[in-house]
């Protein structure tokens, strides 16, 4: 069955061009477009598609609000056009915050340069997200919180993070077995790596982290250049630890999170020296999960505490085994709190998860783990 996709933006050029690409794919099939965001609440009701393709700036209705609203009413992926500035990223944050899936540079120049690269990344994304765990008989967007309170307990979530607890899927497999408790081990690094609902998960977990958690922590999100600083600066706002984009040199301490910088790849030393290097055109992932985490397996052997979350593909998988052939341990997120069982399953299927958290459970496990 094709999947039916709702084309919003207020520019008639970008919606018919859009609308052009997605309905060149057989198993796509474009139920209809709206101008602004009110048009586009009326739609998703109405023509109850499965993938919803968004723009942030339009008249009547912002595209970040629309998609609240969509959450609330008729919760349906949201696929985010995005401009490939600072601003830009801000506002994709918010839209991912707000419930969107993910999102796409909306580049002119790349769709009359590169049509049938555009072609084929718009439609794996759309297919990608219209199998996601984003249809929810409830979601609960995310609500502001004080911005100073006493420190939680470990099994709760900061005071200052913006998320909301995980909305139950509808349509989401039923949890497996849970796995036991973290045994307490003295790691030198934590690894976490993600992709597609990376940004949300990533806030999820490292909100509930305390500011004296003892292991440096190193954070591998697929995304572009221009976006990476953005992300780490609001992750720093968020959380109790420091978080920053990784710069060539830093040193890895605790309390602190170093992000990827979008378009290069991180490596680890065995001095705990940080080193970025250029993006390897070769490379699907720049930053590449496998890099980080086989760099890490490297140079610290059976000290590094590895975190798969939500993500399409595979990346993760060969860094991890890398892992554990060294004796470092090796967690994935579980399926039904995934918006994409992806990078995960990879882990799991493989048979290199030491254990398979929740994304609400992760958090308070790494305090248990290392505190």
């Amino acid at each position: 069955m094709a999947v039916k996709v709702l084309v919003v933006d207020d520019s008639g050029f970008f919606r018919r061009r859009v609308s052009e690409i997605l309905s060149a794919d057989s198993n796509i099939q474009v139920v209809g477009t709206a101008t602004n965001g009110k048009e586009a609440i009326d739609q998703a009701l109405a023509l109850k598609p499965d993938v919803i393709t968004m723009d942030y700036e339009m008249p009547m209705m912002d595209g970040i609000t629309a998609v609240r609203h969509i959450m609330q009413r008729c919760p349906t992926p949201v696929l985010m056009f995005s401009s490939l500035t600072h601003e830009g990223a801000r506002v994709t944050l918010d839209a991912l915050d707000a419930g969107a899936v993910d999102f796409l540079p909306k580049n002119f120049e790349d769709i009359s340069r590169n049509p049938e690269k555009v072609k084929q990344l718009l439609c794996e994304k759309v297919h990608s997200i219209s199998r996601s765990n984003r249809r929810f008989s409830s979601y609960s967007a995310p609500q502001p919180q004080p911005a100073a309170a006493p420190a939680p307990s470990t099994s709760s979530f900061s005071s200052t993070a913006r998320s909301a607890p995980a909305p139950t899927p509808a349509r989401a497999p039923a949890a497996g077995p849970a796995s036991p408790a973290p045994k307490r081990k003295a790691y030198k690094l934590v690894a976490i790596g993600t992709s597609t609902g990376g940004p949300v998960a990533l806030q999820r977990v490292l909100t509930q982290l305390p500011a004296n958690f003892p292991a440096p922590i190193v954070l591998i999100q697929h995304m572009p250049a221009a976006f990476t600083k953005a992300f780490a600066e609001r992750l720093d706002k968020l959380c109790r630890i420091s978080v920053k984009e990784a710069e060539d040199g830093d040193i890895l301490r605790p309390g602190l999170a170093l992000l990827a910088p979008g378009g290069k790849q991180m490596m680890i030393d065995g001095r705990g020296a940080v080193k970025i290097l250029p993006g390897d055109e070769r490379l699907n992932y720049k930053p590449c999960v496998d890099i980080t985490f086989g760099s890490a397996a490297k140079s610290y052997s059976d000290k590094v505490l590895a975190v798969v979350l939500t993500g399409m593909g595979a990346d993760g998988r060969e860094g991890a085994r890398l892992l554990k052939q060294g004796g470092s341990a090796v967690w994935a997120q579980d399926e039904a709190s995934c918006v994409i069982y992806g990078m995960p399953m990879a882990i799991v299927k493989a048979n290199l998860a030491d254990a398979v958290y929740s994304l609400d459970d992760i958090g308070r496990h790494l305090v248990e783990a290392c505190l």
